[in-house]
């Protein structure tokens, strides 16, 4: 869909030097399950050390501290707002650090498909990038049939040499039938289509992308990649 077909619903520019804007953004607290199902070591918290807005930019950002029987603390959001289809575009500069897990992603709002939220609920991995790698920008899909519990999710990463010094654009173009995801700047924000995925004819298991989303920013500490 060309760009001229689409227009904004909705937008943060974290303009205010504030905390963040509690009208459209909650937090994850805590340390989730089993490190939010991934093992990871952070204890995320609503804190300004860890999430603030500072310059026009959101800044999320980890911590090495003790805190509430952790090593480590950080943050993340997730939008009040969700949605069905369009296109999402984030601007971001990631950290570096080895141990480092930063994603823009999206998950269902509500349990529709089969008997678990997750997988059957679908999620949306627009971008995740990993501290030993920083190079390399990784989008992925996961769903009842593809998930990376069975390591048959569709997954698949690009180079960006600059995506730790320089803001790059994210972007997840989603229709009826096909999801989308690309990396560029400013100048060229579709440079580098990093995956596609295809309704198919497989049903729900395939494709739950059918019902809203909200989006969710982080950073996490370790963990299983």
């Amino acid at each position: 869909m060309a760009s001229n077909q689409y227009r904004l619903v909705w937008e943060d520019q974290f303009s205010d030097d504030d905390p963040v804007d509690r009208n459209r953004w909650d937090f994850d607290i805590g340390t989730g399950d089993n490190g939010w199902g991934n093992q990871e070591a952070q204890c995320y918290t609503d804190r300004t050390d860890n999430a603030r807005c500072e310059n026009q930019r959101l800044i999320i950002e980890a911590h090495r501290e003790d805190y509430q029987g952790q090593r480590f603390t950080s943050a993340r959001l997730k939008s009040k707002m969700s949605w069905t289809y369009g296109r999402l575009q984030v601007k971001a500069k990631l950290p570096s650090g080895r141990g480092l897990w930063p994603a823009i992603w999206m998950l269902p709002r509500t349990k529709i498909y089969g008997n678990a939220y997750w997988p059957d609920n679908g999620e949306i991995d627009v971008m995740e990038q990993v501290g030993y790698d920083p190079n390399k920008i990784v989008s992925s899909v996961h769903t009842a049939k593809y998930n990376h519990m069975k390591n048959t999710q569709p997954t698949h990463g690009v180079d960006v040499p600059d995506a730790c010094s320089n803001f790059k654009i994210y972007t997840l173009d989603w229709t009826s039938d096909q999801l989308e995801m690309f990396v560029g700047d400013d100048n060229q924000p579709f440079e580098q289509r990093i995956l596609v995925w295809d309704k198919g004819n497989q049903g729900w298991e395939r494709w739950p992308f059918d019902n809203d989303f909200f989006i969710i920013l982080n950073i996490a500490i370790g963990g299983t990649w």
